[in-house]
């Protein structure tokens, strides 16, 4: 899902004409569809950890639930352990998400801000 931030810079290059190409292309359009495409990746991110995040914390509530009520079985405690790293990891992708959004942002910034400037946008 973070191929448009492995290849930002690929991108921008093919977007933003030369000086010899100006006049056959809209620098302005393409840096405004290259910016919602880039929004748009990070928002199903976003939403796709979020979820992954609410589903593994309720599968750690059950899980504490029954270990709570009397079931230490090691089976049980296995799989609560199981689910505390993961939601361990998906917290820490968040984390790595506003990296690579941040940085993504940044190099859109540098090279499109002469031609389009979006009027949300955290760069």
């Amino acid at each position: 899902m973070r191929l448009i931030d492995d290849k930002i810079i690929y991108l921008l290059n093919t977007t933003i004409p030369t000086e010899s190409f100006k006049s056959q292309l809209n620098p302005t359009a393409q840096c405004k569809d290259l910016f919602q495409q880039i929004e748009s990746e990070h928002s199903q991110r976003q939403l796709a950890i979020k979820k992954c995040l609410s589903v593994t914390k309720e599968k750690l509530m059950q899980l504490k639930n029954s270990r709570d009520s009397g079931d230490e079985t090691p089976a049980l405690l296995k799989d609560l352990r199981k689910q505390q790293t993961t939601l361990r990891l998906l917290q820490a992708e968040l984390n790595i998400e506003e990296v690579v959004r941040k940085r993504t942002r940044e190099v859109y910034h540098e090279r499109c801000r002469g031609f389009y400037k979006p009027l949300h946008a955290e760069t």
